[in-house]
């Protein structure tokens, strides 16, 4: 089941649906994604539908409680960056105001000079903690402040520096998240290519980290990491402008684009 959260084309209030091909049903007045994924609510279509080109995709999320992110969790990319294997998860958190719809904007702030893209398989906590589904997020870094400043906050936790989704697919339709073909375009050029069989932590392995001090809670995100082939890396490295467009793709979970403004 793929569940996201939209603004109607009618001009009402968003609410959560179904996607099923090229078409979106909304769920029950006041049913969100995270009710469902958390077991509290059904996932009863009713009889309300759109194409899904004429909706407005939002995050399917719009208010995660926390949004994890894993670092240096790809060997190439690690080698790309310079920096060193981990022994465990290295886990930081992005702040909420980071979240944005899957056609973004990003917003570039005037501090920031060296603007990076990082594609992720993103894992969606259902009920008691367990995965209920995943996503594909762009955990945006500015990279200047993340070379000066010891803690992450600023540098990944900006204003939009989390768009995610387009929907959640749910656990039961990715029967093996480690084996998802993972890329992204920059203006249409492949930057990153690469398959979530290459994760040093996979899924289930950085849930059961995380969980060993936080209580995860449904609609918390995990991001995992992201692959080599970020514009830090490149040769010479190749930082995002305004006007650039990210495209990240992931096999079963669809694709989320968006402009960096």
């Amino acid at each position: 089941m793929k569940l996201a959260t939209f603004a109607p084309p009618d001009g009402r209030p968003p609410v959560a649906g179904i996607v099923d091909g090229d078409a979106v049903t909304a769920l029950p007045e006041g049913v969100r994604v995270v009710d469902v994924l958390a077991r509290e609510a059904a996932a009863s279509a009713t009889d309300e539908s759109w194409p899904l080109a004429d909706v407005h995709l939002l995050a399917p999320i719009p208010a995660p409680g926390t949004i994890y992110a894993i670092g240096m969790n790809y060997e190439k990319h690690i080698a790309e960056t310079g920096g060193e294997r981990p022994e465990q998860p290295i886990v930081f958190v992005k702040v909420l105001g980071s979240v944005a719809p899957p056609g973004g904007p990003v917003r570039c702030p005037e501090v920031v000079r060296r603007l990076d893209y990082e594609g992720e398989l993103t894992i969606v906590i259902g009920a008691e903690g367990a995965i209920g589904g995943y996503c594909i997020a762009d955990d945006v870094s500015a990279r200047d402040l993340q070379n000066r400043e010891p803690q992450w906050t600023r540098a990944k936790g900006a204003d939009t520096f989390c768009p995610f989704g387009p929907w959640v697919t749910t656990a039961d339709e990715v029967p093996d998240p480690g084996r998802l073909n993972l890329k992204t375009w920059v203006n249409g050029e492949l930057r990153q290519d690469s398959n979530t069989s290459d994760l040093l932590f996979g899924c289930q392995e950085v849930v059961d980290f995380i969980a060993q001090t936080c209580r995860l809670m449904p609609g918390d995100l995990i991001l995992t990491g992201t692959p080599s082939g970020v514009g830090i890396g490149l040769d010479p490295p190749q930082f995002l402008r305004s006007g650039d467009v990210i495209r990240i793709e992931i096999d079963r979970l669809g694709a989320i684009e968006h402009p960096v403004s």
